[in-house]
């Protein structure tokens, strides 16, 4: 990916000449940003598909990560997701443009912010101290989703839509859930308010 990311980026510095590719490039990291909420969310912590094929997959994707959140196999997106997704956001962004140059700069958005949300994704995960506070804060408000309670900080590079949609609490406020390791193996949560 980091390769795939290189070309894309010379290749939009080498071709961009307007400034409307230099806004797709933002546009991808925005798009990438919610992305990342919306997916968690919606997505990566959806109630267990009846379709054995489909629970397979989110379990795969995130409920098996939940179990085991150290597993570095578990702990990035596998190419099978990613690049298809990327081919789907490509598709729809030319269907808009209509021209290669600023889906090629949307998409080096998407995969900048991508390498950024692994990275913060493999810090939070491993016995890593990040160097600045924000990197610090954030790697503690994900390990609150992991090992406090996963219906909240959903964002893992920043809890902007946590907060814009609710899902950004006061960890002490928050009750533990008995099923943060274990997602939908059961719903009650003690309420000890710790």
């Amino acid at each position: 990916m980091v390769g795939l990311f290189a070309l894309s980026f010379v290749w939009t510095l080498w071709n961009a000449t307007k400034w409307f590719e230099w806004i797709s490039l933002l546009i991808g990291i925005a798009t990438y940003g919610v992305s990342e909420y919306a997916t968690h969310r919606f997505l990566f912590h959806m109630q267990p598909p009846k379709r054995i094929w489909m629970r397979r997959l989110v379990e795969r994707l995130h409920y098996h990560h939940h179990e085991d959140p150290t597993n570095l196999h578990l702990l990035f997106l596998p190419l099978w997701y990613t690049i298809p997704n990327f081919l789907i956001a490509g598709a729809i962004c030319y269907a808009v443009t209509g021209r290669f140059v600023e889906v090629n700069a949307f998409l080096t958005g998407v995969m900048g912010y991508l390498l950024v949300y692994e990275w913060t994704h493999y810090v939070a995960h491993r016995p890593i101290v990040p160097r600045t506070p924000w990197g610090r804060w954030m790697k503690k408000v994900h390990l609150w989703h992991h090992f406090k309670n996963e219906h909240y900080w959903f964002g893992v590079t920043n809890p902007g839509m946590d907060f814009l949609l609710g899902t950004f609490e006061d960890e002490r406020s928050v009750p533990k859930s008995t099923s943060v390791r274990k997602l939908y193996a059961e719903e009650s949560v003690e309420t000890d308010g710790r």
